[in-house]
């Protein structure tokens, strides 16, 4: 009778545990329904920004020197910043162990050079247990409205890169692909350059627009007279404008990973408390059975010992 009733109290604990997660998978989708719908809006814009920045970095020389510092590649790289965009919370799978491991990767990819990390999200804290320094933390919100969020991370790391602090300013975030499936990237943000081969560097992934070196090279070859030079015209001079434009475009490429991260983020915890309340279900499936199995046994022994009672007695 005991064990019945302690499979009994399991069945009901985890019955309560199931519709906790059942509820928080549904606030999850939710949040991911609206995550997702800001992240496609802004992402094609994102591209063709960082397209046009990338113009920019090929085309604004000056006697083959960058005529902008943000432009300007380091001749050695003493230090570099990695913006490192994570969760607030937890219970999303392994959402934070995945871009945590993609840093730890390029990390030791580059041992000798040091890191200090940006963080965006209060689980990335967790890279002080690794002996990481970190140069600042920010609050990130669950649903990004604009981006006057990442103004502050984006005028510090500029400042710092321009200052010489920096030699190099990453940021670390999760690619969203699909609701099942989320890529960890590292993309480089300062100093602009496309004829980088780093496989961590890249672009906000989009199969409608994919922007690359030999993207730029075929539009340059198609809409361009080979016999026939080119170069862009500023006005009022490229210092002045470039000192505008980059600043901006740098913040639509942050916004955009952070937009990629918080619908990677509601995604994986989604399919997280799914997963979990398939599993409670199932645990309660074969407790059911179990209990079964219990009281049924616990009914023959009562009926045997009946059975053995009566026949004591018409002995």
């Amino acid at each position: 009778m005991a064990k019945t009733k302690e499979i009994n109290r399991r069945i009901k604990s985890i019955t309560s545990t199931k519709k906790i997660t059942r509820a928080m998978e549904m606030v999850a989708a939710a949040k991911m329904r609206k995550a997702i719908d800001a992240v496609l809006k802004t992402r094609t814009y994102a591209n063709l920004s960082w397209e046009t920045v990338l113009h920019l970095s090929r085309s604004s020389k000056n006697n083959g020197e960058y005529i902008h510092p943000l432009l300007t590649k380091r001749s050695e790289i003493k230090k570099v910043a990695i913006i490192l965009i994570t969760s607030n919370r937890g219970m999303c799978g392994g959402y934070n162990m995945a871009i945590l491991s993609k840093v730890r990767e390029s990390i030791r990819k580059h041992e000798n050079v040091p890191v200090e990390f940006i963080l965006l999200g209060k689980k990335g804290a967790s890279v002080y247990s690794q002996n990481q320094i970190v140069a600042a933390e920010f609050p990130k919100s669950d649903l990004v409205s604009n981006t006057n969020e990442v103004v502050p991370v984006v005028n510090m790391a500029i400042k710092d890169f321009l200052s010489g602090k920096y030699d190099k300013v990453f940021v670390a975030y999760t690619d969203f692909v699909s609701v099942v499936k989320q890529i960890p990237r590292i993309k480089q943000l300062l100093p602009i350059d496309i004829d980088s081969s780093d496989e961590y560097l890249g672009i906000v992934a989009d199969p409608r627009v994919s922007v690359n070196v030999d993207l730029i090279a075929e539009k340059e070859k198609k809409h361009l007279m080979p016999e026939m030079g080119y170069e862009y015209v500023f006005e009022p001079s490229p210092e002045q404008v470039l000192n505008n434009m980059i600043p901006r475009l740098l913040e639509v490429q942050v916004f955009q990973a952070l937009l990629e991260a918080n619908a990677s983020e509601h995604s994986a915890r989604m399919n997280a408390m799914h997963q979990a309340t398939e599993a409670a279900n199932d645990m309660v499936n074969e407790l059911k059975l179990f209990y079964n199995k219990a009281r049924q046994a616990s009914i023959t022994a009562e009926i045997a010992e009946i059975s053995a009672g009566a026949n004591a007695l018409l002995d």
